[in-house]
């Protein structure tokens, strides 16, 4: 079955690198940061790999529909400022979306290509060390990902991708981003198929992964799964190419029309 990977997307792996000092890395060897032993990053077969595979997997459709495996920011009652302060995020990433409108530009820049050989709606060109730097501060010419689609031999850019750490309240991605604007979300409860199982990843009576129907962490162990809590951390996707906030926001659109 052709996987089409989308989002994060890790260009989520770099979500995991925002918190290496947590105590789920353990999990998360093998993915690449560097400095931070993630040298393998994309080619290990192991959680990691799975759960970044089938985060983007499962954003891959028209609709993205909070459930249990996805856990979205509740949009919030407009204050005074909001506006101004997400157009201003859209500002900035419209001069990094001028400046890496050439993708060989990002390459030379930093910024590598996650599971550059597995088809993909949207390709995420992941920069690590704004990725780390997002730990601690916001900076929005400093996005973790370009968002870019493939044209032929080609990539068109499409968005960017900021992320957050894990541990960020509400109200801590509320000061980078309005939440009455954007809505950041994060991939949970992924239970990755044993050995042989493979194939129950996937379709509409799918067991594992992030489509699938265990969600919590007895049933993935009775299951003989590898339970992840939480896949990647705090993401929020913007396309400040769009006319329309809504649009430029969207958290359904996972490649240009």
């Amino acid at each position: 079955m052709k996987i089409l990977l989308t989002t994060l997307c890790l260009a989520g792996a770099l979500c995991f690198a925002q918190q290496n000092s947590s105590p789920d890395m353990k999990d998360m060897k093998g993915m690449n940061m560097p400095g931070h032993d993630m040298s393998q990053m994309g080619q290990d077969s192991g959680a990691d790999s799975d759960a970044g595979a089938h985060a983007m997997h499962a954003m891959e459709g028209h609709h993205m529909e909070m459930g249990a495996h996805m856990k979205m920011t509740a949009l919030r009652t407009q204050q005074p400022g909001d506006a101004e302060k997400a157009q201003k995020v859209v500002e900035a990433a419209r001069g990094v979306m001028e400046r890496y409108k050439d993708y060989h530009v990002a390459l030379n820049d930093g910024f590598k290509i996650f599971l550059p050989n597995i088809p993909q709606k949207q390709y995420h060109f992941t920069n690590y060390r704004y990725g780390f730097e997002a730990r601690a501060s916001f900076n929005p010419d400093h996005p973790t990902s370009l968002l870019y689609e493939k044209n032929g031999d080609d990539y068109r850019l499409v968005g960017v991708m900021y992320t957050a750490p894990k541990s960020f309240t509400e109200d801590d991605l509320n000061q980078r981003i309005p939440l009455s604007i954007a809505q950041w979300h994060e991939h949970v409860n992924f239970c990755r198929a044993p050995e042989g199982h493979k194939m129950e990843n996937f379709g509409p009576n799918a067991k594992f992964g992030l489509k699938g129907s265990i969600t919590t962490q007895a049933d993935c162990d009775a299951a003989g799964g590898q339970f992840l809590p939480i896949v990647f951390n705090w993401m929020v996707h913007l396309y400040p190419l769009e006319k329309d906030s809504a649009q430029v926001w969207s958290v359904e659109r996972q490649h240009a029309d």
